[in-house]
């Protein structure tokens, strides 16, 4: 899939290529995690221990190229799967393997805290986001079964391009759908999608998403005075995909991205909150609970995970690996009886709150 100087080029960027189509490299908040120097959004929102998180892709090519992805044009692009199959197990291994080594290095850090190092050791989270588009790998649900058998918890980001994949996705422990443009002449413009009915596959991985009964999350990437107007297309594509939860979320100027756009297109975390709280007013049944100021990210969820005692949006890790991990085949995929979605919810501490 990559040339060796495609290879080279990922790796002067701290990746490691994994196989022929993997890749893994160390997050920013693992970093800081590590050195008690905070924490990622994804902690203060669901739970996840940021320095115990791996983050990767079983898939470096993707049918965009988005004009605010930190990639080069010169990664692979496909709209269907064209190259070797690398074993799953190989990839999840190496994966580790290669996350491992790479945190190495933070042992004679004076100031790394070595508890947090030594959880480190164990990965119990995989964010399958790095780049590409994971969801195209053919063999993505033995992955994610492998996933589960170690109890790692998967959270799966996808752009909504392949929709059959979407349907036949066993559980993860959160599903995303990025969500980048409001209307079909803005996703054009801001994905440069391969495929021509970019915008019907995008609309039917949505209603696919809507059938899940694990947790769901819609993504948005605000760029400004890029795809920040037509409040209403972005409600009618979150009507349609009727996620747990909607992450509105600040377009960073780094990487490749500073070649397309300019740093004037990334907002403030304040016009962040503006675009989340105007988006909040139209929508239904939904609230905003919480914010990363760091990311520049905003939380809205479903108002059904306030319970008497507090918002529950926080993962219940061993719960999930107990019941809802292991369900596989139709059953797992089958929209659930009302509030079973939420069986491996719990309170989420008063401290991240914070909205």
């Amino acid at each position: 899939m990559l040339s060796e100087v495609d290879k080279k080029d990922l790796e002067d960027q701290h990746y490691r290529v994994v196989g022929s189509h993997s890749a893994v490299k160390i997050c920013h908040w693992t970093k800081q995690m590590l050195t008690d120097k905070g924490e990622c959004y994804k902690h203060m929102f669901y739970g996840i221990r940021s320095n115990q998180c791996m983050q990767m892709t079983t898939s470096i090519s993707c049918a965009n190229r988005c004009i605010f992805c930190w990639r080069g044009y010169k990664s692979p692009v496909s709209k269907e799967w064209k190259w070797d199959i690398d074993d799953p197990k190989e990839i999840l291994e190496g994966s580790i393997a290669a996350h491992t080594k790479l945190l190495i290095g933070y042992g004679g850090n004076d100031k790394v805290n070595p508890k947090m190092l030594g959880e480190s050791k164990t990965v119990k989270h995989v964010a399958l986001s790095l780049t590409g588009e994971p969801i195209m790998y053919p063999k993505i649900n033995e992955f994610i079964k492998l996933c589960n058998e170690k109890g790692i918890s998967t959270f799966l980001v996808t752009n909504g391009q392949y929709p059959e994949q979407i349907k036949e996705l066993l559980p993860v422990t959160q599903l995303y759908i990025s969500v980048d443009a409001a209307n079909k002449e803005m996703m054009k413009k801001i994905d440069v999608p391969l495929f021509k009915d970019y915008w019907e596959r995008m609309e039917k991985s949505l209603e696919y998403m809507k059938e899940k009964n694990h947790r769901t999350a819609i993504r948005l990437t605000v760029i400004k005075d890029m795809n920040d107007s037509d409040l209403d297309g972005y409600v009618k594509l979150i009507e349609k995909g009727d996620p747990d939860f909607i992450e509105v979320k600040a377009y960073m100027f780094i990487g490749e991205s500073r070649k397309r756009l300019e740093e004037k297109n990334m907002p403030y975390h304040d016009y962040v909150v503006e675009f989340a709280e105007k988006l909040a007013e139209k929508l239904s049944g939904y609230s905003i609970i919480s914010q990363h100021k760091s990311s520049r990210v905003v939380l809205l969820a479903k108002e059904s995970f306030k319970k008497k005692d507090g918002w529950h949006t926080w993962i219940d890790f061993d719960k999930w690996q107990k019941g809802e991990g292991k369900k596989e085949g139709e059953e797992g995929r089958k929209k659930g009886e009302e509030g079973e979605e939420k069986d491996y919810n719990k309170k989420t501490p008063e401290e991240y709150i914070n909205f």
